[in-house]
């Protein structure tokens, strides 16, 4: 191989595969060292470079290139074999010169390039002459392919006034086609729509805006965005975009009234908090932007207030403080509005707010009284006598035909009434002397009424205090136990008082003590003040004999300052105990209670013995009671009755059958009462039945009937041995038969004669048939 055909091979694969490394450029390189190395030893590859134009159409195949050995010595003994992508589909050789053909419409977006590999052999030994090389066709790319928008669709959203320049988004643009191969992807954008107020960069796609633009003007725009590749030359392919763009909202509007002035009224008895009307701002921006607050200026602020509905954005103005139309029939205020929120940005677009004049109309009500006070406080000095003046309380009528008024109070059903009042003069006075340490304060409900239109009323409380007296003389606040011993030392203190007064003093109290006079030649006690609402009590002499005095009783006399001051006497009793130096307080007490009984201790003792015997043979009778509770009522044994228990499980044959079974088995002989043989009824029923005609129940034949057969069953052995009851029939006076009754028979038919019967009349002739017959039949 010659240097020149060694470098033109070298030039072939670089324009072959011009990218960076991969796999397919490592085996081209590898292909040119092997060539390389095929120089080297005179042996080698020639051809030329092999491209292919994409959607390349015609009827014959396209002749692409050759593939020559340098042995190829043109004598026909070497054959060219193609193997690999394509190769004799899309690829075929010419086995005798190499040449390549194509024989089908090749797409590069589909396949880009193919890999091939040549071989060169001997026809006669079919030996490779040549190593297998590798070699690439590349499919020249051609603009067959229009840019695409993947990303679509478009929406953007951008601040109303947005000054010019600003980004709004950015569109991108695809095309299949080569980019690394002349124009055909370099693509260039434009806008179809959308002018003036957008513009788009040519080469990025980047929309901006080209002017400011109002939200309240419009909210929305529609751009289109074309992509042309081609560098937009003719013959190009393109693709539009439709961009949505929102304009955002920013807070660049104030608010505005609807109205420069707004009529509205209230009645002067409207309470306070009520809705007087309602004014309206409208702001033309969107949410927080359009919140605002209404305020109140001016002097009016004290009657009225506003507020304002965040979910309507209105101003609601509310009575503050009760109006009076006798005193103001109209008003006038001035309502602001300003937004809550306002851009820093645009505080120099402001004022972000607006005023509007409200006049509010006083409307006249027939107004119940006023008094000169909601709460009045008198008062009045305690055991004031009855009808005593306490104050007076005033009402009028602020309408302007001042109707009178008539006064009243509201008395409690439970509680006493201690107060009138003049209905005409609003007087108030006692109705009877009040005392102040019962109560010291009394509230009054004091009512106004007007005398034409009874409805309107209204109230007033009224606090009277009474004022203190000195009526109330110091005493002890309780009641001292004082003990002495009986070696008690004169000078010894046995007790220190003090004193409680119900009266009130403004300088405090200051109590004096001191013995009565009935006592002050005693000197057994003496008295000491200690200054400071006490004293002490002291004894007179030394020694105290319990036999000769048990009680002292000590009058003391306690003084107030009041004035007039006030003395009271109260009694201090002192128990002389049976100690020396210390009192034993229980022991005293007890020896006090003995004292006061007359009863010695000895006594006392033998008072409770006895006591204590008469509980023990209490107890000891209680005791014998239940144990006899306890015991059966029989003598014989739980068991005794139980084995007596006799079965029977015999069917008697009714009431005539006596012989079944022997009913005494069931009695104990314990119990078994005298027999008494029963006489027989048919003659008794015989006599008695026609002394039943004349009596009654009540008779004393038939009581005397009646506790014969109680006594029989009594003591009837065979009857069972618990309550049965037996009947006993009786028909009245009226009935010829009288008692019907079979209890009382313990004989059978056949020892008795029926023969009466047949003079019970023809009612019962069949029944004495029968029975006469049965007798006969028996004999």
């Amino acid at each position: 191989m010659n240097f020149s055909a060694l470098l033109r091979l070298m030039v072939i694969l670089v324009q072959l595969w011009p990218c960076s490394p991969s796999p397919q450029n490592s085996s081209t390189q590898n292909t040119a060292q092997s060539f390389t190395a095929a120089r080297r030893v005179k042996r080698g590859w020639l051809w030329e470079p092999f491209f292919v134009t994409e959607e390349q159409t015609s009827l014959h195949p396209v002749y692409i290139g050759q593939l020559k050995s340098d042995l190829d010595k043109q004598d026909g003994n070497l054959k060219y074999i193609l193997t690999g992508e394509g190769a004799g589909s899309i690829f075929v050789i010419d086995e005798y010169n190499g040449k390549i053909y194509v024989t089908q419409k090749l797409d590069r977006e589909k396949k880009p390039f193919y890999t091939l590999r040549a071989q060169a052999i001997n026809r006669n030994t079919q030996l490779p002459v040549e190593p297998e090389s590798v070699f690439i066709i590349k499919v020249r790319d051609v603009n067959d392919n229009a840019p695409q928008f993947l990303d679509g669709p478009f929406v953007a959203t951008v601040p109303e006034m947005s000054p010019e320049g600003t980004s709004v988004t950015q569109v991108t643009a695809t095309d299949a086609d080569d980019p690394s191969y002349g124009n055909s992807a370099r693509l260039l954008y434009s806008l179809l729509q959308g002018q003036p107020y957008f513009s788009v960069e040519p080469k990025t796609g980047v929309i901006r805006m080209a002017s400011q633009m109002d939200r309240e003007t419009k909210d929305q725009y529609l751009v289109i965005i074309q992509a042309k590749d081609m560098v937009g030359q003719p013959g190009a392919f393109s693709a539009t975009a439709t961009v949505t763009i929102n304009l955002s909202d920013i807070n660049d509007n104030p608010p505005k009234f609807q109205q420069r002035l707004y009529y509205m009224s209230v009645s002067e008895e409207a309470p306070v908090g009520t809705t007087v009307g309602k004014v309206f701002a409208e702001d033309s921006d969107l949410g927080d932007n359009a919140a605002m607050d209404y305020f109140i200026e001016g002097d009016s602020s004290d009657v009225f207030d506003i507020i304002t509905n965040n979910e309507t954005q209105e101003g609601i103005i509310l009575l503050k403080k009760k109006v009076d139309y006798e005193s103001k029939r109209r008003y006038s205020i001035q309502a602001k509005a300003v937004n809550r929120y306002i851009d820093e940005r645009l505080v120099k677009e402001g004022p972000f707010e607006d005023t509007t004049i409200v006049k509010i109309n006083v409307e006249d009500a027939d107004e119940p009284p006023v008094f000169t006070s909601e709460n009045y406080v008198m008062e009045i000095l305690e055991g004031a006598m009855s009808g005593s003046l306490v104050g007076v309380v005033t009402a009028r009528d602020p309408d302007y035909d001042a109707s009178p008024v008539r006064y009243s109070i509201v008395h409690s059903t439970h509680l006493k009434r201690l107060f009138s009042i003049n209905e005409h003069n609003g007087a108030i006075i006692t109705t009877e002397p009040l005392d102040r340490e019962i109560a010291s304060w009394h509230n009054i409900t004091v009512t106004a009424t007007e005398t034409r239109n009874p409805e309107k009323i209204s109230e007033a409380n009224v606090y009277v205090q009474v004022l203190d007296v000195n009526d109330n003389a110091p005493e002890f606040p309780k009641n001292y136990e004082t003990f002495v011993c009986e070696n008690a030392d004169s000078g010894q203190l046995i007790q220190t008082i003090s004193a409680v007064d119900r009266d009130d003093s403004a300088e405090g109290h200051n109590f004096y003590f001191s013995l009565a006079q009935e006592a002050t030649n005693s000197s057994h006690f003496t008295v000491k003040n200690n200054q400071d609402n006490t004293a002490g009590i002291f004894t007179g002499k030394s020694g105290f004999r319990r036999q000769e005095q048990f009680f002292f009783y000590l009058p003391i006399l306690i003084q107030d300052n009041g004035t007039p001051p006030l003395t009271s006497t109260n009694t201090l009793t002192v128990t002389v105990c049976d100690c020396d130096t210390e009192v034993n307080t229980f022991y005293c007490r007890y020896g006090a209670f003995m004292y006061s009984l007359g009863l010695s201790t000895e006594a006392l003792v033998a008072v409770l013995a006895c006591i204590l015997i008469f509980l023990v043979f209490f107890l000891a009778i209680v005791t014998i009671r239940q144990q006899q509770k306890k015991k059966p009522p029989f003598s014989e044994k739980m068991e005794e009755f139980r084995e007596n228990i006799v079965s029977y499980d015999d069917e008697g044959g009714g009431e005539e059958d006596t012989e079944a079974f022997d009913i005494s088995a069931l009695r104990t002989r314990t119990v078994m009462r005298t027999h008494k043989p029963r006489r027989k009824v048919a003659s008794e029923i015989h006599s008695l039945y026609r002394q039943s005609l004349q009596v009654g129940p009540d008779s004393a034949i038939f009581r005397q009937f009646i506790s014969e057969k109680l006594e029989e069953a009594n003591t009837d052995p065979r009857v069972p041995p618990y309550d049965s009851l037996q009947t006993y029939a009786f028909e009245g006076t009226g009935s010829l038969a009288g008692s019907l009754s079979s209890l009382g028979s313990n004989t059978s038919d056949m020892d008795q004669s029926y023969d009466y019967l047949a003079d019970w009349g023809p009612h019962f002739k069949q029944l004495a048939g029968m029975y006469t017959s049965h007798r006969s039949g028996g004999d």
